[in-house]
């Protein structure tokens, strides 16, 4: 396991100074803050407070802001963060998600390693599992006490400061790997280069009855253990992470989306077949299309196919509402012809456009520049290969 330098001791005291009451009575003030006017917040609060805390709350301040996309505005003004903590979180609902799993599994005693933040161990303490979160990093751990306690989760969240790869999860019932998948020049693609590695994290898991590793969602399907369940999740259509399951279903491959929680179990099928376009088209969800499920999505289209063996579009004469695709009723089927576009955006006076692309290498912001939209009507433009050739399909949104 790499080694990753502890923070210095006055990151740590400059953090749990936001603790004592002056510090939360600063939070407080900064809640609605404008960063815009950071300066001159500054050098008002100086005048009646340490520079270093000031400093301290208005980073602080800022994290929060931030975190509110991923855990709601009541939980995020309460609770603390560091920048990578915010970055790398689990979104609340998908951590509460994850956490009804467990549930499910009857899973009462959980070590969560790598347990950034708080995000999932605040999930799982809610679901009424004892947790406990452990991280190498002396400032997580702090956030991560400090969470624990501002939510009134402390009695269920234990935190200790350990190399998640010497501690002993022998008597919880189950473990929650999130590795590490960022490094210093950004997102860590080889599995094997997580932190700790992929490897390990399986190795770790198959010792619990029941076990979940955190991973990319373009992790390569042939590096997914054969014993191991995988489930990709996607939420509000963005695709979010994926999850090898031990001790479930091996071997299955499952999209889920949330919020709704539809959730897709692959069945094997083969490929739909390739068809002319239909008067719909239908886009999978991104979590369907990284599970490889487009053919069970398929399935529930009537006469589902592929516009091109190669493009995760399915197209059908029916119209028919689905959890795991999104439907396009298609007005026009072209070859792709940059002037032909603008024409028709022009004559049809298209001033809204959502642009969609997949398997073309055209970039949408540089076609919106070029079409110069203007006018009162809307439309959904679709890039993509038709039996093998560039194509623009224009339609829009359909719901049965």
């Amino acid at each position: 396991m790499r080694h990753v330098p502890a923070p210095n001791a006055p990151a740590t005291d400059a953090f749990v100074a936001l603790l004592t009451y002056e510090g939360r009575a600063l939070l407080d003030e900064l809640r609605d803050h404008d960063p815009a006017q950071e300066l001159a917040t500054a050098t008002r609060l100086r005048r009646d407070h340490p520079a270093d805390l000031v400093s301290a709350a208005l980073g602080q301040a800022r994290l929060r802001q931030r975190a509110v996309a991923k855990f709601g505005a009541e939980d995020a003004y309460r609770m603390f963060f560091t920048p990578n903590g915010v970055e790398q979180a689990t979104r609340a609902g998908v951590a509460a998600y994850r956490a009804r799993r467990f549930a499910a599994l009857g899973v009462r005693r959980l070590a969560d390693l790598c347990c950034g933040i708080g995000g999932d161990a605040i999930a799982l303490a809610r679901a009424g599992i004892e947790v406990l979160a452990v991280d190498r990093d002396p400032l997580t751990c702090e956030v991560v006490r400090a969470n624990a306690a501002a939510l009134g989760l402390a009695e269920l969240i234990e935190v200790r400061c350990a190399d998640v790869t010497e501690v002993d999860t022998s008597s919880y019932d189950t473990v929650f790997v999130d590795p590490a998948r960022r490094g210093g020049r950004g997102r860590i693609f080889d599995p094997e280069a997580y932190s700790p590695p992929l490897s390990w994290a399986v190795e770790a898991a198959r010792k619990a009855p029941h076990a979940a590793l955190k991973i990319a969602p373009g992790v390569p399907h042939e590096a997914i253990p054969e014993d191991a369940e995988a489930e990709w999740i996607s939420d509000g259509g963005d695709v979010k992470e994926a999850v090898l399951w031990f001790g479930t279903d091996p071997g299955t491959h499952r999209a889920t989306l949330l919020p709704g929680g539809a959730s897709l179990v692959g069945r094997g099928l083969p490929d739909p077949a390739v068809r002319p376009v239909g008067r719909y088209l239908y886009e999978p969800d991104g979590a369907v299309i990284r599970a490889h499920l487009v053919a069970e999505a398929a399935t529930e289209l009537g006469d589902g196919g592929l516009i091109d063996e190669t493009i995760a579009y399915v197209t059908s004469d029916e119209l028919r509402a689905s959890a795991y695709a999104a439907a396009y009723e298609i007005t026009d089927v072209l070859p792709f012809n940059l002037k032909k576009l603008k024409a028709i955006v022009r004559e049809r006076g298209i001033g809204v456009a959502v642009i969609k692309k997949r398997g073309s290498a055209v970039e949408p912001e540089e076609l919106r520049k070029k079409l110069k939209l203007a006018g009162a009507n809307s439309c959904v433009i679709v890039l993509t290969r038709v039996a093998g050739a560039p194509a623009m399909l224009l339609g829009q949104p359909a719901r049965a």
